[in-house]
C-alpha cells in the first residue's frame, strides 16, 4: 500500500514562511510526478504545484509563481513545498499526491492516484 506522510504545516504570520515535506513509502518511484493541492474551508481543492521525478520539470499555479519552489529527493522518496511570503489566502490543507500510471498533465485532480492525509496550513494577517 503506497503512503504519503506529510510534514510541516501550520501557523504563520502573513510574509513569513514554510516549507512542507512529503514522504512516499511501499513502492517504487513507477509514476511520472508528484503534486501538491490545496482547499481552504468551504471551496474546491485546487492544484498548486507538480514536479516529475525524472527530469524535476515544474508546473505552478498563477497564484503562487516567484513565492513557493517544489523540490523532490529521489534518494529520500521525498518531495518538498517551499513557501515563501505567505498571504492569508493561502490558508487551506495542502495535499500531496502521487499521479497515476499514464498520467502526465498533473495540473488535474483526476491525474493522481494516491493522497496523502494533509497538512493544515494557517496565515494569520
Amino acid at each position: 500500500q503506497v503512503q504519503l506522510v506529510e510534514s510541516g504545516g501550520g501557523l504563520v504570520q502573513a510574509g513569513g514562511s514554510l516549507r512542507l515535506s512529503c514522504a512516499a513509502s511501499g513502492r517504487t518511484f513507477s509514476s511520472f510526478g508528484m503534486g501538491w493541492f490545496r482547499r481552504a474551508p468551504g471551496k474546491e481543492r485546487e492544484f498548486v504545484t507538480a514536479i516529475t521525478w525524472s527530469g524535476g520539470s515544474t508546473a505552478y499555479a498563477d497564484s503562487v509563481k516567484g513565492r513557493f519552489t517544489i523540490s523532490r529527493d529521489n534518494t529520500k522518496n521525498t518531495v518538498y513545498l517551499q513557501m515563501n511570503s505567505l498571504k492569508a489566502e493561502d490558508t487551506a490543507v495542502y495535499y500531496c499526491a502521487e499521479s497515476g500510471r499514464g498520467r502526465y498533465r498533473l495540473i488535474v485532480t483526476t491525474d493522481y492516484d494516491y493522497w496523502g492525509q494533509g497538512t493544515q496550513v494557517t496565515v494569520s494577517s
